[in-house]
């Protein structure tokens, strides 16, 4: 996670801040759980909104941020869990894949979820 002063903050202090964003919103969680099973590969809002059943600007809202509702400081990709890939004729496709942290981060919720 960068500011705008370039900052880097290590993944054992980000870790924290993102398990909490993780059970803060559903929506975010299966975002990432969905991503997750469909990797190495990406996919576009609609697509991961209809698989996690909820809606395309509540998926918009947890990857970038928007508003109140969802903090970009708590986005997806504000957190480096998720990355957005450009594809396309003139750039229009944008498509979300899971980071190697972010892989990181859903093995050990589903880890510790397979311990309790």
């Amino acid at each position: 996670m960068q500011d705008s002063d370039e900052t880097v903050v290590s993944p054992d202090i980000l870790k924290p801040l993102v398990i909490r964003s993780l059970r803060r919103s559903n929506v975010r969680k299966k975002i990432a759980e969905y991503l997750f099973d469909i990797s190495p590969s990406g996919s576009y809002t609609s697509e991961i909104a209809y698989n996690v059943k909820t809606t395309p600007t509540n998926v918009i809202g947890a990857i970038r941020g928007m508003n109140s509702r969802y903090r970009g400081d708590e986005s997806l990709i504000s957190l480096n869990l998720v990355e957005q890939i450009n594809s396309g004729k003139n750039n229009e496709i944008k498509l979300y894949k899971l980071t190697d942290f972010g892989k990181e981060i859903v093995e050990s919720l589903r880890d510790n979820k397979r311990r309790f």
